[in-house]
């Protein structure tokens, strides 16, 4: 005759969370081993690849890992890839060089001309007037 297997836990119906699997004790006896949902590994959040060099977790589990197992030292790490990073770096440079390059090319096209250049000009607010004490309460503004 088989033996009779009984819940150790309340939950009696058959759900994701509610896996088993039955073992054999030393003592003989089979009982149910509640099996825990599989781990994941976070994704980039640009292309959807696996991170590497992260310890795949249950987010339950995150809080009370350390920081070493959650993430990679390096800028944005644990949440995109290197790929994609290096990617976003050097977008970022050549951008920047663009600006670079129009501007020279204003300049030089002054000069062949003769007019003056029209170079855009960052936008300044006026803080180091509204910082200065005034003279009656020596409050600033």
């Amino acid at each position: 005759m088989v033996q009779r297997l009984t819940l150790r836990r309340r939950l009696s119906y058959n759900t994701k969370s509610n896996k088993r699997r039955v073992v054999r004790t030393p003592g003989g006896r089979l009982v149910y081993l509640y099996v825990k949902k599989q781990r994941t590994l976070p994704k980039c959040g640009q292309c959807k690849e696996k991170l590497a060099g992260i310890k795949p977790s249950r987010p339950s589990e995150r809080p009370r890992m350390s920081r070493r197992l959650k993430t990679v030292t390096r800028t944005f790490g644990g949440v995109l890839c290197h790929r994609c990073l290096r990617e976003r770096i050097i977008r970022a440079f050549l951008i920047d060089e663009q600006k670079v390059v129009k501007v020279l090319r204003a300049q030089q096209q002054a000069k062949t001309t003769g007019k003056a250049p029209k170079v855009p000009k960052a936008s300044k607010t006026s803080k180091t007037a509204a910082a200065k004490p005034t003279k009656a309460t020596g409050k600033s503004k």
